[in-house]
């Protein structure tokens, strides 16, 4: 919804291209990181992950935050300054 409502293409000018690349890229590690925890939720409900044994969940919980913190650079970036 939000592409189609974008005002330039990715083709127009530096802030459209801009605006796709850095949106798409995000979105891409979003897709990622699902899955990633996705993966953790199946493990868990196997029974492979224990108390000494979740270094795989470990890793995802700091992938997600990693990917919830790095969101902040295209919401300032994008929608404050660049007023869409």
């Amino acid at each position: 919804m939000e592409y189609y409502q974008a005002p330039s293409t990715i083709s127009d000018n530096i802030y459209g291209s801009t605006f796709f690349l850095a949106t798409g890229f995000h979105g891409f590690h979003v897709i990622i990181g699902t899955l990633f925890l996705i993966v953790c939720g199946i493990r868990q409900y196997l029974g492979h992950l224990t108390k000494k044994h979740h270094v795989g969940f470990e890793a995802a919980a700091w992938y997600w935050h990693f990917v919830d913190v790095v969101r902040l650079f295209p919401f300032v970036s994008i929608y404050w300054w660049g007023g869409i």
